[in-house]
């Protein structure tokens, strides 16, 4: 849209200064109380143009006409062409930052475009296999769909393609005559793919997210490091990845702990469909299915290396003080269970909860214990996950030894 400025009726928007400074400054969303003006109504899905203070063109952005989330930016600078060679170029980039570091031998599974951070803000990519699941979040590549879709099949080259919506955008896609599911060739509900030459399972069409929790894998191969000849806990174990990555570290055993029992027999098949690794399949394995809050306080055992991994427990703001101290009662009761030398392993993955914050209060879990420790690591997002402004940055993990 070189020409965007001298195009006839485009949707030409203003900011107000902050939000002006915003964008400029890398931010990905235009709030609607943050629009000084337009020259008209927008619809959902076309391009908007904004323009500084002096008539300038500075960005342009995907305009959403019942979101909060008023313009998603696509592009801050000089005017640009955005259409199908600009999709595909933004995809293979993509693409390429993942083969050879993140895509190898042994992993066929992995986030291969992540919204905002990678422009395509409101939409997701996972690879599972021959199978790729795009999550839409925005309405407005509904509209462009068919676009999106070639320019996917053309860059990733997918078998079968599945789409998936937020459920905030469910009854427009209806209205356009779109509906969750593969699109073409339809392929199976559960995909089985490779992380690391572990293999887990996928519910590709009713799975959480796309299917598979795929942003912990840095952190399942360093627990793998860390479980030689440990009893091992995993809390809200879910698939069970950290307990199958532990298994084949070493460990002495290992127990899911969940209360969706669905979440458990998910687990139990992925260790079955690893059962031809005797490091694996050789390892005792308990599940548990119980309120994980509930059993922490209740449980007399012990354990060398627990790992806490709930689901987000801050999914708004409103939630954050409780999620806060939520954090702090299960680490600090996972402490407590730890035997001599045992290595906590808390992670969170609340964008409400800063990593500051998480941070400081797994250590005064640690400090208030009364036992001596030290930190082991911390870390963020894996590269297939890049987060490069702060509502993005919601994964955080830190590992602590206890002697």
């Amino acid at each position: 849209m070189s020409e965007a400025a001298e195009v006839k009726g485009r949707l030409r928007l203003r900011l107000f200064p902050r939000a002006e400074t915003a964008v400029r400054g890398g931010h990905p969303w235009v709030f609607a109380d943050s629009i000084k003006s337009q020259n008209r109504e927008g619809k959902t899905g076309e391009l908007a143009v904004i323009y500084d203070k002096r008539d300038r063109f500075f960005a342009v952005g995907m305009y959403e006409a019942e979101s909060p989330i008023r313009v998603r930016i696509l592009h801050c600078g000089k005017p640009a062409d955005i259409g199908r060679e600009w999709w595909q170029q933004k995809a293979r980039e993509c693409l390429e930052k993942r083969q050879g570091d993140v895509l190898k031998e042994g992993t066929d599974g992995a986030r291969m475009i992540n919204g905002e951070s990678e422009g395509f803000p409101g939409l997701v990519a996972d690879k599972y296999a021959d199978t790729l699941v795009v999550k839409v979040y925005a309405a407005g590549w509904l509209v462009r769909w068919e676009e999106i879709e070639a320019v996917l099949r053309e860059v990733f080259s997918p078998r079968y393609l599945v789409l998936r919506m937020s459920r905030n955008i469910v009854n427009f896609a209806e209205g356009l005559g779109l509906e969750e599911g593969f699109r073409g060739e339809l392929g199976d509900e559960i995909v089985v793919f490779s992380e690391n030459e572990i293999r887990f399972e996928s519910a590709v069409l009713k799975g959480q997210k796309t299917g598979f929790f795929l942003d912990q894998r840095d952190n399942r191969a360093r627990v793998e490091l860390l479980a030689k000849g440990r009893e091992v806990l995993n809390v809200f174990s879910f698939s069970g990845g950290f307990s199958l990555y532990a298994a084949r570290g070493g460990a002495k055993s290992v127990t899911d702990l969940d209360i969706s029992g669905h979440a458990l027999e998910s687990a139990g098949r992925n260790f079955s469909l690893n059962a031809h690794d005797e490091r694996i399949s050789g390892v005792k394995r308990r599940a548990v299915q119980a309120d994980a809050f509930a059993w922490l306080e209740e449980s007399g055992e012990k354990f060398d290396l627990i790992v806490v991994d709930p689901p987000s427990l801050a999914k708004r703001e409103a939630e954050k003080e409780g999620a806060l101290r939520a954090y702090g009662r299960l680490n600090s009761r996972a402490v407590a269970m730890l035997n001599e030398g045992g290595i906590l392993l808390a992670a969170s993955c609340s964008a409400h909860v800063s990593e500051e914050e998480f941070f400081r209060l797994v250590e005064e879990a640690a400090e208030c214990s009364g036992r001596r420790w030290k930190e082991l690591w911390r870390s963020g997002h894996a590269a297939d996950h890049p987060a490069n402004f702060r509502e993005a940055r919601y994964l955080k993990a830190l590992c602590i030894e206890f002697n």
